[in-house]
């Protein structure tokens, strides 16, 4: 598989064409993995995050029936940016582009465009998916980002409530109130279970501590999802312009209805600092 590598004083980031993945992102200030180098690091979400309940949903009175996903036999899992191959538009030191065109019988018919950008102790992810179907179709994009966990990680960010998970992974109704396993407002320790939820209300910013690294992601939507297995090596902080099965809520939040090549954008920072320095 061919392997891109971009670097600079700070950094040092792994891309695969395969799935637009990020495979290692390494600081090389504090000589330690900022994203856990797994099967992938860190790949994007699009054009939906997440699940769809029943793999379906009603769209302008009509009934839209997900694609099947070779990932997950019951939901079209993240879309198909993160399993089909990309083209490499541009690439040097410090920057690649990544393009994709993919188009399903359901309405989604798509160009999208990823910018992987090395800047100082940064990286910038920034996602922008063009609509190229003949009729309107929703949209959402994400970010899922795999974070080591060592025993001096902790974990910050805000939020205002959230979905606890239910039946195959789909969300239970909403909760203004955190339980203590979900509640990160003040930085803490992840504690050793199964974790998998979305939040509402995240103030953009979250924050992972380790040791003497601090890793702040930075991302300008309301919605985040959290995946922690029990006994495993990371969490996923996932930003999503959506929350998990946004397509069966009232109002659709957070998806983008686009007509012919109107488009929707999201960008994602990830900051590398020490623990003495936390502010961008």
């Amino acid at each position: 598989m061919e392997e891109l590598t971009l670097e600079n004083e700070y950094l040092r980031l792994i891309v695969a064409p395969q799935g637009a993945a990020i495979l290692h992102l390494d600081s090389l200030t504090h000589q330690q993995p900022v994203l856990y180098a797994g099967e992938k690091a860190l790949f994007p979400m699009l054009p939906l995050a997440n699940r769809v309940a029943g793999n379906a949903f009603q769209l302008q009175g009509e009934t839209v029936e997900l694609p099947k996903s070779p990932a997950d036999s019951q939901f079209f899992l993240h879309g198909d940016g993160w399993l089909k191959t990309w083209l490499v538009e541009s690439y040097d030191l410090h920057k690649t582009v990544l393009t994709l065109n993919s188009q399903h019988d359901c309405g989604f018919d798509y160009h999208a465009k990823l910018t992987y950008r090395l800047q100082g102790p940064r990286l910038i992810a920034e996602l922008v998916l063009t609509h190229r179907g003949s009729q309107p179709m929703v949209y959402g994009l994400g970010f899922h980002p795999f974070f080591p966990l060592t025993p001096s990680t902790r974990v910050q960010f805000g939020a205002t409530g959230f979905w606890p998970e239910g039946e195959n992974h789909l969300p239970t109704p909403w909760r203004g109130e955190l339980t203590p396993q979900a509640n990160f407002i003040n930085a803490k320790k992840p504690d050793n279970q199964w974790l998998n939820v979305g939040y509402s209300g995240w103030s953009g910013t979250a924050r992972v501590e380790s040791d003497d690294m601090c890793i702040q992601l930075i991302c300008p939507t309301p919605y985040l999802m959290v995946f922690r297995p029990q006994d495993g090596s990371f969490i996923c902080l996932e930003p999503q312009t959506h929350p998990v099965n946004a397509h069966n809520i009232a109002g659709q939040p957070g998806l983008v209805l686009l007509r012919r090549e109107e488009l929707t954008s999201l960008k994602m920072e990830i900051v590398v600092l020490s623990r003495d320095d936390k502010t961008t």
